[in-house]
């Protein structure tokens, strides 16, 4: 009994460093909208389940051409980290947290009681995400954007286990970005989606399509692979707009994403009177992949890693095996893992994935209880039962890939970020 009153004392304490932490977020998010209307910059907002980031790097290395740009750092998609973007430059939150907080508002009063717009960004590149219903509207109320892109949504998008309405719930809650914007503002959306067009409709604002399609206003021509004997070195491809076609090279990166990403940022540098050649030699000078994401890296035994390790989807992971499948001068291994934060869906997401894949690679390892789905379906789909290894852990997915690797392989490895496959990544990479 006498630890009682000490145990007691120590819950009320962490509660109320809690309601006090809770407390300093919202005042971060009151300074944050204050600052808005201080400085008014002008906000482009992006949101989507596949290319947000990437879309988001490729804008602001070329808007930043033009204007002082400040984008989101990691992963300041949400009530905490947009507000964080708005305010200053930071790039993760630290310790300790309540000092970090303090500081943030410290920082931000002194903002608007003596910040000038002459330093403060011009234009604001902020990823928006949508992980349950209410997200878009509540980070709309934060900073409003003039300039909204959709760069994917797909037929299963991530995080729909948190939406009761399902995919279609998950489509409104995006389109709630679009639909917001006045007729003078700009919508930029992925023509190639089919969950996107549907969207159209729903806006006053001007449209802007991009992908593939002949239709769009910033069309993706010529895609492949810039290779080097049998090593892959980067894509090229070609951006069309208004009958002006320039070609574009991104080095050490692999996927069909890429160029969608320099598409959405051609469409958006329109809005700021650059050229699609201004535009495109922008991209190829400032735009920097980050780690993770469809990097080409060398591996042991003269292999090459494509790097994903960061998150997957399954519109992400569909467009990465559609790319897969263009390479056919070497043999193929696919390290998939689960996919998560998909619901009811869960199982129908890992046997599509499974269906497709005998089309893209030769070798498949399976890493978490839910790939294994994807196993399962390859082996049904025509996949040789000696080429499908099904995996429990990263550990045993690792032993497993170093054991059949072979000279030159093409290594593709993507699964959510929860499953740690960044770990089989360093464990195959040359170092």
């Amino acid at each position: 009994m006498k630890f009682l009153p000490i145990r007691l004392e120590t819950s009320v304490g962490a509660n109320m460093k809690t309601t006090v932490i809770n407390l300093l977020q919202a005042i971060v998010r009151l300074l944050a909208r204050a600052t808005i209307r201080r400085f008014h910059p002008q906000v482009i907002a992006i949101t989507g389940s596949v290319g947000k980031t990437s879309s988001k790097e490729a804008i602001a290395a070329v808007v930043s051409a033009v204007r002082r740009v400040r984008k989101s750092s990691a992963n300041f998609n949400n009530e905490l980290g947009v507000p964080l973007t708005i305010l200053g430059s930071w790039s993760r939150i630290g310790r300790p947290v309540l000092l970090f907080w303090l500081r943030v508002i410290g920082w931000g009063m002194l903002q608007l009681i003596v910040g000038s717009k002459r330093w403060y960004p011009q234009v604001l590149v902020l990823e928006y995400g949508a992980d349950k219903t209410g997200d878009i509207t509540a980070l709309c109320g934060i900073a409003k954007p003039s300039i909204a892109i959709i760069s994917g949504i797909g037929k299963i998008p991530v995080h729909v286990e948190n939406y009761t309405g399902g995919i279609d719930a998950v489509i409104r809650e995006k389109g709630k970005l679009i639909a917001g914007l006045l007729a003078s503002d700009t919508a930029v959306l992925n023509h190639d989606d089919t969950a996107v067009v549907s969207l159209e409709s729903k806006t006053r604002a001007r449209v802007m399509r991009y992908g593939f399609r002949e239709e769009c206003d910033v069309r993706i021509l010529d895609f492949r692979h810039s290779t080097e004997g049998l090593s892959i070195r980067g894509i090229s491809f070609k951006l069309a707009r208004g009958g002006t076609v320039v070609p574009v090279v991104i080095r050490n990166v692999f996927s069909l994403s890429h160029a969608y990403a320099a598409a959405c940022a051609a469409a958006v540098a329109s809005l700021f009177d650059l050229n699609i050649v201004d535009a495109a030699q922008a991209l190829m000078r400032d735009y920097v992949p980050l780690q993770g994401r469809s990097l080409v890296r060398p591996g042991i035994k003269h292999t090459q890693i494509i790097d994903e390790s960061y998150n997957s989807s399954p519109p992400a992971l569909e467009k990465a095996l559609a790319t897969m499948a263009l390479v056919s001068s070497r043999r193929r291994v696919a390290v998939l893992g689960d996919m998560l934060e998909l619901g009811d869906f869960t199982l129908r997401a890992h046997e599509t994935a499974g269906r497709q894949i005998f089309r893209s690679v030769e070798i498949l390892v399976t890493v978490g209880s839910r790939a294994k789905f994807i196993a399962q379906a390859a082996l049904k789909n025509g996949m040789r039962k000696d080429a499908v290894y099904i995996c429990g852990t990263v550990e045993e997915g690792i032993e497993v890939l170093k054991r059949v690797l072979e000279q030159n392989d093409l290594v593709f490895i993507k699964g959510s970020r929860a499953v740690g496959l960044e770990k089989m990544v360093e464990a195959v990479a040359e170092m």
